[in-house]
């Protein structure tokens, strides 16, 4: 494994961060009180092409190694993570249709998703069901051509402006993955707001009740919803979280750093004082671990490699502790000033812990690399 960007990656990251902070981190407060993302700036993240980053090119996208995408997702974590939720999910669901949808379903989806003309979001969580994903509650019964559905999804986000869904079912006690779209008949969506972090990744409750679609909108076959087509796109969806969450972390040591050298107490910089460059010695540490083993997670991936899964399980499960950790520090060296919206720490604050849970709790990723570790 290569531990060093190519000459292409670090041209990608340098354009990665010179959007983020220019187009992105300007607006990260006012996504953050408003809790609502802005139209103008997805459109810009489609024109750059990175809604097609996992699409490929015949398909209207701008494929990116995995490395690059990687780096595409710290970079927008760095400025905003509601923003990069939008590449996480929108990511999740091109990555299923391009590995498991049939022809028809890609040529008429995939340009589409490429070019942010439709958006599209995961829909696996239920108000019942989180990560006890393999008994979903939600129904698929067969009628004719069609699939009757009925059952609610929870916590979907960028469910609220979504106009395709990837979503999960049981038809005759198997799971199966299908294509919803927004506009379908007996699909109502509620937004879900007041959340602590991510406040602009735009969640939603959807409500399906003799909702009905054709069978034609089935990825996969019967059985195939959770093992292949769900679990192909959650390592994607632990893949994006994970480089966001060194994003978080890093973004937190940049503004520690900054407020250190010009914050005095006792009428010395706060640089000076030694509990506070063993704080500053933590976060370094950590982040630069963190992104290492987002690194060999995107090397293994990139080479579908057998043990990818588990590498991304434990770049997750690192980096999302690394970020809650590293942003709790931030937080405590600006003292009263990081509980304050007038500093962006505390916004850190909440969207680390955000990653904690999201696309597998902290825990289940503990329960998944122990297990794999016997298996092995």
């Amino acid at each position: 494994m290569h531990i060093e960007y190519t000459t292409e990656q670090q041209d990608n990251q340098h354009f990665y961060r010179q959007f983020a902070q220019n187009e992105v981190a300007s607006l990260a407060q006012q996504i953050d009180e408003t809790e609502t993302f802005p139209f103008e700036l997805g459109q810009k993240m489609a024109d750059m092409g990175f809604l097609g980053a996992l699409v490929p090119e015949e398909h209207g996208g701008k494929p990116l190694d995995l490395i690059s995408f990687g780096l595409l997702n710290e970079e927008l974590g760095n400025a905003c993570s509601s923003t990069r939720s939008l590449i996480t999910v929108h990511s999740m669901v091109t990555f299923a249709l391009k590995r498991w949808g049939k022809k028809e379903q890609q040529k008429k989806w995939l340009p589409l998703l490429a070019s942010g003309e439709k958006i599209g979001a995961f829909a696996l969580s239920e108000p019942n069901i989180g990560s006890n994903a393999g008994y979903i509650e939600t129904t698929a019964l067969p009628d004719g051509n069609e699939l009757v559905l009925n059952g609610r999804k929870k916590w979907i986000t960028f469910g609220q402006i979504a106009d395709l869904f990837l979503l999960f079912a049981r038809q005759d006690g198997k799971a199966i993955a299908m294509l919803v779209e927004k506009e379908t008949p007996g699909l109502t969506i509620h937004p879900i707001r007041g959340m602590m972090g991510t406040k602009g990744a735009m969640l939603a409750e959807l409500e399906l009740k003799d909702c009905r679609i054709p069978t034609s909108n089935m990825l996969a076959g019967l059985g195939f919803g959770i093992m292949a087509v769900a679990m192909s796109a959650l390592d994607i969806g632990r893949y994006s979280v994970a480089w966001g969450s060194v994003g978080i972390g890093q973004a937190c040591l940049e503004a520690s750093l900054d407020y250190t050298q010009v914050r005095e107490q006792f009428g010395e910089p706060l640089r000076n004082f030694q509990l506070i460059q063993q704080m500053v010695t933590n976060m370094i540490t950590h982040v630069k671990a963190a992104r290492l083993l987002c690194l060999q997670a995107g090397y293994t991936l990139e080479n579908q490699q057998a043990n990818a899964t588990n590498d991304i399980l434990i770049a997750k499960y690192f980096a999302s502790k690394t970020a809650m950790e590293v942003a709790t520090d931030a937080v405590q060296i600006h003292g009263a000033n990081g509980c304050s919206s007038d500093y962006p720490v505390q916004r850190f604050l909440r969207d680390a812990k955000v990653m904690e849970i999201i696309e597998g709790s902290h825990q289940m990723q503990q329960i998944m690399i122990a297990k794999n570790a016997y298996v092995a």
